[in-house]
């Protein structure tokens, strides 16, 4: 396979699976109280990743939060438990806010 062509193809994996994330995140709700670059009731998605970019664990720590809810960490407004959300679902979730740049 020639270079260009693989390089389009990985491309269009992962923006593919960016995509797919920002899918799940809408399907979930998450995007009620978050965006990627602002903030709304939540902070944006970037500002998490940016936060917690140190944090080796932070992926655990998001993903309870994301399942469980919490509050605190930005502020006065809690964030609900997300029942609709799978542990499998959350993960996913938190890698993609994680890789936010």
């Amino acid at each position: 396979m020639k270079k260009s062509l693989l390089l389009a193809v990985i491309a269009f994996g992962v923006s593919g699976t960016a995509m797919a994330n920002a899918d799940l995140a809408k399907s979930k709700n998450c995007m009620t109280c978050h965006n990627v670059d602002a903030k709304v009731v939540g902070p944006a998605f970037k500002e998490v990743a940016k936060k917690y970019a140190a944090d080796k664990t932070a992926e655990a720590k998001l993903v309870q939060k994301v399942l469980k809810g919490g509050s605190g960490a930005w502020g006065a407004i809690p964030m609900p438990a997300n029942t609709q959300v799978s542990e499998a679902e959350a993960k996913t979730l938190v890698k993609w806010v994680l890789s936010l740049k």
